[in-house]
Formats: structure tokens, sequence, C-alpha cells
């Protein structure tokens, strides 16, 4: 369904009064800083005599399902551009957003971007008159809207009051939006995931909470061969990526892009949901870290330019995962590229080596406006991070400033650093959670814990997931029947995994797990294109998962409480989340007897297997709980309503 306006001015008058470079930037551009594409490759590329056609005509096409969730894109055709122009570049030069007004009063400012011919996607295109804005209504309803055009030099980078007329004053429309048809998994039959001053994540449509379980590794996920302008930096250490192992998964209807190209990705997305899986995480941007071979640029090292085709390349598999129920975890940066003084040198790739620059401005900007709109997901500022407190918080401002969403916010940083790095965070309203890595799967409940509790304790409670449970090497092992998996060694287990990993986090009121594969097994961190090297695991997660599903838990309402099974220093011995005096979960990872002194009143008690997803018949509670076994065993206790 779609829905075209124009506004009746003359090309002649659009040329005059917005696109003339004498106008606005000066034919000579004297004084224009280019020192943040000082680069042999950027310059080379920039200064391309590109072939210039006719500005648009201004028309307007709205297209989209028009309903409540689902992306409404609005499409401009303005001015002509070159996604390697420099002067005006279409990236830096222009700001581009579009104010959506419900009939309610509720008003979004959602920021667009360059899309070339509006097809690159499918044609590859570098240039063209399209400008997008991508906007997820959250109610239904007449949604009005007004087009904010603004031009001048380096105008991304600006702050306050805009100084620059909106030289496309006049344009608007409206649309109106019915409610979604979707259904679960996909996760526009239930709204927009949001912070809501818990401890878990909210849907805005259903209400539910959002508890999570699923992959943190390949971090090179993107390094993948069907899309545009992508290579290998390093290729023996870290090829591209063809997913050729989930080309069986991908699914007539399912889409692809230029003839068939990214099915095996796609198929990868497929096979992680039908697994009962709901995250997955991704680095869009790699040069000089790990892996060296994902960047959202026209070039590696070219910051102020943005490969059009390529991300909207990226975008149809994000909109996929989102129709599969797939939570989006952006990892921003890693270590590698965030920090000038990595190995006492500057690092070409930073982004302004860790400052709020027009680097980092228009890349978070540009990231929040071709994927902001998606459903579920955060804004990592970055694995291992290593930006200073102030750095942090003025890069999650900005977020904050630029995303109209309010998407999730977090931060990742080393094992040993985590007091460093967290605890100048807590409070502080621009973090709504933190990703936590360790060194051992055995050590996520305590750590979980912590940072629950600290931060629930400092006013504003964190989201804290765990996204990189287990040592650098060896992570989450593979299936051990898994090929080249080795049969002996003295490595933490799956079971180990399932145990303190996944339950532990969530016994201890986290968010839930993504399970990081480290670098010494098959199908590593850098190099994994087959997710069913963890089909065990997966299968474990999908227990957890509907467990809380199933048993309709106020999982938002319940804390961490060991001590009432005696743990508390929270080692791995028992855990418990519990409302008190109405439900109580004891994770048994050991099985055996447990001791539990409840109110007076009648309880009932329900053994739950998380090996194999299987619940028991209920029957009366009473102490001590026994479980069947040695095994790990979950009660679910639960208070008897009276007759």
């Amino acid at each position: 369904m779609e829905l075209i306006s124009r506004w009746p001015v003359l090309q002649k008058t659009l040329t005059l009064l917005l696109f003339s470079q004498a106008l606005l930037w000066g034919g000579d551009n004297k004084g224009r800083s280019e020192s943040n594409e000082a680069t042999s490759e950027s310059k080379a590329s920039a200064d391309l005599q590109m072939p210039r056609q006719r500005d648009g005509d201004l028309s307007i096409e709205i297209t989209g399902a028009l309903q409540q969730w689902h992306p409404v894109t609005l499409t401009l055709d303005g001015p002509y551009a070159h996604e390697r122009d420099r002067h005006p570049n279409p990236f830096t030069d222009y700001r581009f957003d579009v104010v959506f007004s419900h009939q309610s009063g509720i008003s979004l400012t959602v920021p667009g971007y360059f899309a070339a011919d509006g097809q690159a996607a499918e044609t590859s295109a570098q240039a063209g008159t399209k400008w997008r804005v991508h906007f997820s209504p959250p109610l239904t309803g007449k949604w009005n809207y007004e087009v904010l055009f603004f031009g001048g030099p380096q105008i991304i980078n600006a702050t306050g009051e805009r100084k620059t007329k909106n030289v496309l004053d006049g344009i608007a429309g409206s649309f109106a939006v019915v409610a979604s048809d979707k259904k679960l998994p996909d996760f526009r039959a239930r709204g927009r995931l949001s912070y809501v001053g818990r401890h878990l994540l909210q849907f805005q449509g259903d209400r539910t909470y959002f508890l999570k379980a699923g992959a943190d590794a390949p971090e090179t996920l993107l390094a993948y061969a069907d899309f545009d302008g992508t290579k290998a930096l390093n290729e023996k250490k870290c090829p591209l990526k063809t997913w050729s192992a989930h080309t069986q998964d991908w699914r007539v209807g399912d889409p692809s892009w230029q003839g068939g190209k990214g099915k095996g990705l796609i198929g990868a997305l497929n096979y992680l949901s039908s697994k009962g899986c709901n995250a997955f995480s991704f680095l869009p941007y790699n040069v000089d870290g790990d892996g060296s071979n994902v960047w959202p640029f026209v070039a590696p090292r070219t910051k102020l330019h943005y490969d059009c085709s390529k991300l909207d390349q990226w975008n149809i598999v994000f909109s996929h995962a989102v129709s599969k129920g797939l939570f989006l975890h952006f990892k921003m940066q890693e270590t590698e590229i965030d920090d000038k003084r990595h190995k006492k040198k500057k690092v070409p790739a930073a982004l302004d080596g860790g400052k709020l620059g027009i680097e980092r401005r228009l890349y978070c900007r540009e990231l929040v406006a071709r994927f902001g709109h998606h459903l579920a997901l955060n804004w990592n500022l970055g694995e291992e991070n290593t930006q200073t407190t102030e750095e942090q918080l003025a890069m999650a401002n900005y977020l904050q400033s630029v995303d109209p969403y309010q998407n999730h916010i977090v931060v990742h940083t080393y094992p040993k650093q985590q007091d460093k790095v967290y605890n100048p965070l807590l409070g502080k309203k621009e973090f709504t959670g933190i990703s936590l890595q360790n060194n051992s799967l055995l050590e996520c409940h305590s750590q979980a814990v912590k940072w629950v509790t600290k931060s629930r304790k400092s006013g504003h409670p964190w989201a804290v997931a765990f996204d990189e449970p287990g040592s650098a090497h060896f992570g989450l092992p593979a299936d051990p029947d898994y090929p080249r998996m080795p049969k002996n060694g003295k490595f933490e287990s799956i079971h180990d995994g399932r145990k303190y990993a996944l339950w532990g986090t969530l016994m201890a009121g986290g968010m839930g797990v993504e399970y990081y594969f480290g670098y010494k097994f098959p199908e590593n961190d850098l190099l994994c294109e087959d997710w069913r090297s963890r089909d065990q695991s997966w299968d474990y997660c999908r227990h957890a998962l509907q467990f809380f599903q199933k048993q309709n838990l106020p999982i938002a309402e319940m804390t961490n409480r060991d001590e009432l099974v005696g743990n508390v220093e929270h080692t791995n011995s028992a855990f418990c989340l519990a409302k008190e005096g109405e439900v109580y979960l004891i994770y048994l990872p050991k099985g055996g007897e447990m001791p539990l002194k409840l109110p007076e009143d009648d309880f009932s008690l329900a053994w739950f297997n998380p090996r194999d997803g299987k619940m028991g018949e209920t029957q009366v509670f009473d102490s001590p709980l026994q479980a069947p076994d040695s095994e790990d065993w979950l009660a679910l206790v639960q208070k008897m309503k009276k007759k």
C-alpha cells in the first residue's frame, strides 16, 4: 500500500533555493576541513569526477503496510548526489529529518538518510535523488508528517539551534495507520521493546517482558560475500563468509537480492529462530580489529561516506530478523578501533579517537536513521569498550538525542574492568543496561546478581545481559559430536553453559544470554558460518525461554533471593528468584536436597527439567525440596489459590 503526494514547486525554484552550490557552499569551498578524510584512499575516491544528473521533483512517496509497528518508509525525490561527493557531501552537508505527529498529540522527529536511487540493494547504485526515512508508528490512526531539510558545511555536526533555513518548508502530508496483522514470533505482533525503569525490557504492544537467548558469535556476521563492497583485509586470518551451511534453511518467499544473493544468511536467521532463540549480535565496523572485514563506508577508512547499497542489503537482513523474532545486538565498535592509545599509537580506523566528533556523530546518526526503526535492538557502545567515562556518556547522550525511539543503550568491557567501567555509570540515565563478559561460564550468576543489585540501589535499574560468557579461548563449546570437536580436554562444557551461564543469569534477574564461541573450537567467534555447531545448546535456550513464556510468571517483579536457599554468597550451589509470598523459582545445578522456608500458606510444587523442557506434575509443597535426581532441576513453587 502506498500514498504519493507532491509539493507544487517548480524544478527551477528548487534548484535556485536549495541545490545551488554557489548559494549554500560557495564555489571554492575555502576553509572546508577535510582532515577527517585525509587518507590516500578517501581522497582518491572522493575526487573522482562524477557525471551529474538533475535534481528530483520534490515528490513524496510513502510505502509500507501502513500498520502499527510496521516500517512506514517516506522517500523524498530531492537533490541529486553521489555517495562519494565531497562538495557538498550528502552525509555531512545535508540534514534530512521528518516530523511525524499523531492526532493524540505525540510527535516524533525521525532522522533520514541519502538512499541513492532508492533501489540500491538491487541496483548497487551509488548516486541518485532519493532521500529516505523509516518510521515505526507506535499508534493507529492518522499521522501527519512535515519534511525538514537543511544544508550547510558539516551541518550534521551542528549542535543546538539550527541557524540555517528549512528550505523545503511546506512539504507535508498525512496517512492513516491500522492495527498489525502479524503473529508471533514476529516482533510486529508485540510492539517496540522499551526500557521502562525495570531490570527487564517491555514490549509496548502486548506489554510482555523480554528474556533473551541466542548467538553472540560470530562477531563478523556481516562479513558476508553477498553484500556489496565487502572484502577481507586479512584474508588468511578472517575470510569472508558464505553462510552456505544455512542455504538449506532459506524458504520460498524469504527475501534475497540481486537474483538470489543472501540466501545463506537469511537461512541462518531462519535456523536460529526455528530453534527457539531470539537474539544475535554483530559488529557493523571492525576495520583494524580482530576481523577487519566489516564497515558501513564506501571504503574501509572513508568515514564520512556511506555505502548505500551495502546498507540497504543489511536492512533486508535486519528486517527479516524482526519478522523471525530476533533481537538485534549492534556492537558499534571494538576496542582495537575505539582507542587512539591502543598499542601506544593512533589507530587510523578510530572514530575521532573515541571522542564525539563528526565521524562518531555521523556514524551514530546513520545507524539510527537506517536501522533504529526496528523493534527490538540495543546500541552497544563497543565490545571491550575503552572510551573514558566522559566519552561514553557523550556518545550515549548523542544517541538518545537522535534516536526518536529511545532504544536500549548498553556498554561492554573486559572481564577484569567491570568495576572500573560500570561503577561510574551507575545511576546515569544515558544507560539502560550493560553487556557483561567474563572468563568462565561458572562465574555468571554472582556477577549478574552484583550488577542487577547495584543498579537497582542506584535508583536506575539496568537490564543486565551476559553477552560473552566463558573463557576467551573456548567460550561455549560446539556440541560434543560436531566434526573436529575435541573428544577430551580441560574446558567448560555445554552443560556448564546451560547451568551457570543461561540459568545462572536468568536466576540473577538478568535479561538473558548471548553465547560467545571462543577461538579454539570449530566454528569460532571469527569464522563461524554454521550455527548448527551449537544445536544442542540452542535446545537448552528454547526450553528456558518457553518455560517463562508458558508459566506466565510476574518476572518483572521477581528478584534474586538466593539467601532463601542458604546461598548468601551467590555461589553455584542453588539459585532462587522470587516474588515473595507468591512465587519462587529454585534452580539446583546438581539436584539434591535444599531447605526452603516459606510463609504460612499452602504452596504447590512442580519440577521443570531444563535438559528436555518437560514440566512434571503439580504436587503440594513440603520442605525440604528434594530434586528427582542429581542432574539440574528447576522447582516452581507457587501459592495455591483458595477454593
